[in-house]
């Protein structure tokens, strides 16, 4: 146990020793031999830093965090109140929704649709209600409605020709 690659001087620090030439300036080897410093003193600076650094972060992550709140609050008191900068509120909407549907509903007909056509127009509707999810699962229903719509059609150009 006696070869060591350094070993204790007098004054109590430590003595490097290479077996070739150094890589580095003999100053930069003196300041590092003659330094105070130590692994765990360097540990507890870099500790410090990394702190420092976390808290400036969680700080700068808080005040976005309020600002983002506050524009969020503003933007909910100027909906409350009407329109905002983006556009009509809800309540606006639906009751523009409102007045154009009595509006569609006020609109007469022309002249009502075929037993064959209304029945297929209801399965299509029924089919696509049960499967909200997969509508592709109705296109049977949707294949009776065109066959019912052709024959109209059929029916509607053959009036006009004759």
């Amino acid at each position: 146990m006696g070869a060591s690659n350094s070993k204790q001087d007098a004054r109590g620090g430590y003595e490097w020793k290479t077996s070739g030439p150094p890589n580095v300036s003999l100053d930069v080897l003196e300041s590092l031999q003659t330094s105070p410093e130590t692994d765990a003193s360097r540990a507890k600076l870099m500790e410090q830093h990394v702190q420092a650094r976390v808290a400036e972060e969680l700080k700068k992550l808080q005040r976005l965090e309020s600002e983002a709140l506050r524009l969020a609050h503003e933007k909910i008191a100027s909906q409350a109140t009407g329109e905002d900068a983006t556009g009509p509120s809800r309540h606006t909407v639906s009751k523009e929704v409102e007045e154009l549907r009595h509006k569609l509903e006020g609109r007469k007909q022309l002249r009502a649709l075929p037993d064959g056509v209304e029945s297929a127009r209801s399965e299509v509707t029924r089919c696509l209600r049960e499967n909200d999810r997969r509508p592709l699962d109705c296109w049977q229903e949707v294949e009776k409605f065109k066959a019912e719509v052709k024959k109209l059609e059929r029916g509607w150009v053959d009036k006009v020709i004759s």
